[in-house]
């Protein structure tokens, strides 16, 4: 792949992402691609992106994304990102950093990292508490 190539890919996945359009997700998808994120309960294949991108829209329909940063080397391109949304009547400010796999310009693997900590406590109607409280 070249700059060119991973430059647009990362501009069309931004894109979808700002349109929240499911053929424009899915035409980034191979058909045997799988994403894995630790939001949801399972891998999501490629060809179920259409519905899911639906899907997502319904569960969160006020959320933003925003792309922060970008990088790659091959047939990797790592992406840094930022969404926002409403929960609960709490505003959450979450950053996450996705690794793409490609293969012929589509997604063969997608792994989203991203600390889900603050929304499962929200959930929960918890307080997040730190881990360490720093005494320096």
């Amino acid at each position: 792949m070249t700059d060119q190539d991973v430059q647009e890919f990362v501009t069309k996945f931004a894109a979808a992402w700002a349109a929240r359009d499911g053929e424009a997700f899915l035409a980034l998808w191979h058909p045997d691609g799988v994403l894995h994120s630790p939001h949801y309960d399972r891998p999501v294949t490629g060809k179920e992106f259409g519905r899911f991108t639906d899907f997502v829209a319904e569960i969160a329909p006020d959320l933003v994304w925003q792309l922060l940063d970008w990088t790659w080397r091959g047939e990797v391109v790592i992406v840094e990102w930022q969404a926002t949304r409403v929960h609960g009547g709490v505003r959450f400010n979450t950053r996450g950093v996705d690794k793409f796999r490609l293969r012929d310009g589509k997604i063969v693997e997608e792994r989203v990292y991203t600390d889900t900590a603050p929304m499962r406590a929200a959930r929960r109607g918890e307080q997040l508490e730190p881990l360490v409280r720093l005494a320096i």
